[in-house]
């Protein structure tokens, strides 16, 4: 079937390759570990810092949206983006974090917003039974972009020696990221957007400041939501591991980009194959909830086993100049392995997180809210997770750090899945959706 512009898939391509070009070129850089630096200590505050205003505009992230729209909430939160690449030729040049760290915050600020907004259109424009679809789509777009930007760091440090990115690649990113913040601007008015069945996405009409506060607040006297909150905590906890200890410590520089495609490049296929679980019509949606924890656990226990094998193979990392080279197959191949399947765990892991928070309601307007709250949340645990790098905690403590959450955050997940039913009910109160006749568009 052909795509319409005004078509619910046609949107989530659209917001898709906004993030391929935003999000997707700062986990390029991000991935490398330390932003690219031989250094690791500004980048490393700089995620504290953008993970700590992230926790606070994820939250309020869902409301921002409602209030203003998807367009141009995308639009600004897309070059924070560009300014936090930037910050990084300042580095190179003065060697003072101040202003990387500072551009940190900013882009907190601007990825709660933005992806407020993304995981709005993701889980409610799509039907209940194209949800993993959807989400998988989506998934796969954005981490071209993560792919991508590992071609272009291969490409450019291939013949380098150095510990640390050139002016050149930061600003090849710094154009990319633009271009992703311009294009949020092709979104179309959510008021316009129909499913292939012809249904609006639009379920609520109105919102205000004022109503926005109330439901903010009752996001943190929700049960389900604070039943999620191990999730939630946990989802992007483990970045900071993958990034910093297994390919930040363990690889020279082109290598870094070399496993960077591989991570990304994982990340797509795992997030197409858990879409086959997740929208399989021979399962109820509770049994396809549960199919799929499963999956994760066993991939995820894989990869903290196989972490701890190559924890004790390097148990402090290696010095720059005997880092692994992609080359040399018989001791780079298992890392290699290793952080290609964290690619894959973390697609997974965070499809299953956005389905059972899709599976809750078709709400759009509530689903921003309960996507912001997911964000917030999870960028909580990336501050604290971040930080312990920046403190230099020992790299297995924070390994087991990792699996004891990984652990805590399953018994929650498998009770709100337990209670999700085949078909969501999304029941308007009076008090909560009267709309008055002038307010009745929902801002673009």
């Amino acid at each position: 079937m052909a795509l319409r512009y005004y078509n619910a898939l046609t949107q989530v391509i659209i917001v898709g390759f906004v993030c391929f070009l935003c999000p997707g070129m700062f986990n390029a850089v991000n991935g490398m570990g330390g932003g690219g630096q031989l250094d690791d200590t500004a980048a490393n505050n700089a995620n504290t810092a953008l993970y700590s205003t992230f926790v606070v505009f994820g939250v309020l992230g869902g409301a921002i949206v409602n209030l203003f729209g998807v367009r141009w909430t995308i639009f600004g939160s897309g070059f924070t983006y560009a300014l936090y690449s930037a910050s990084y030729i300042y580095l190179n040049h003065k060697a003072d974090g101040s202003f990387t760290i500072a551009a940190g915050a900013l882009l907190g600020i601007g990825a709660g917003i933005l992806w407020a907004a993304q995981g709005m259109i993701m889980v409610s424009y799509p039907r209940e039974e194209e949800k993993g679809r959807y989400i998988a789509v989506f998934w796969v777009i954005f981490n071209m972009g993560g792919v991508l930007g590992g071609i272009i760091l291969l490409g450019m440090n291939y013949n380098s020696t150095a510990g640390s990115l050139s002016d050149g690649v930061y600003i090849a990113f710094v154009v990319l990221e633009c271009l992703g913040a311009c294009l949020g601007l092709a979104l179309a008015p959510p008021s316009k957007v129909t499913r292939n069945d012809g249904s609006s996405v639009v379920l609520v009409k109105y919102t205000n400041v004022g109503r926005e506060s109330i439901e903010i607040v009752k996001l943190f006297l929700n049960p389900l939501m604070l039943a999620l909150l191990p999730m939630c905590f946990t989802s992007n906890f483990f970045y900071s591991y993958q990034f910093g200890i297994i390919n930040g410590a363990l690889f020279n520089l082109r290598t870094r980009g070399f496993n960077n495609i591989f991570y990304w490049g994982a990340q797509m296929i795992g997030a197409y194959l858990i879409s086959l679980v997740l929208d399989s019509a021979k399962l109820t949606r509770k049994k396809r909830g549960f199919v799929a924890f499963l999956i994760v656990i066993v991939v995820f226990n894989s990869i903290w086993g196989g972490s701890l094998a190559v924890h004790n193979l390097y148990p402090a990392g290696l010095p720059l100049a005997e880092r692994l080279d992609f080359k040399d197959s018989a001791n780079a191949g298992g890392p290699i392995a290793l952080y290609f399947f964290c690619g894959i765990g973390d697609a997974l892991y965070q499809s299953l997180a956005y389905w059972i928070i899709g599976a809750l309601t078709n709400d759009n307007q509530l689903l921003a809210r309960y996507i912001g709250f997911y964000k917030g949340m999870q960028s909580f645990g990336g501050a604290i997770s971040w930080q312990l790098s920046a403190k230099k905690v020992s790299n297995k403590n924070q390994l087991i750090a990792n699996w004891v959450l990984f652990a805590i955050s399953l018994p929650s997940m498998l009770y709100v899945i337990w209670t999700l039913k085949d078909h969501s009910e999304d029941v308007k109160q009076a008090d909560e959706y009267e709309a008055s006749e002038k307010d009745v568009e929902v801002k673009a």
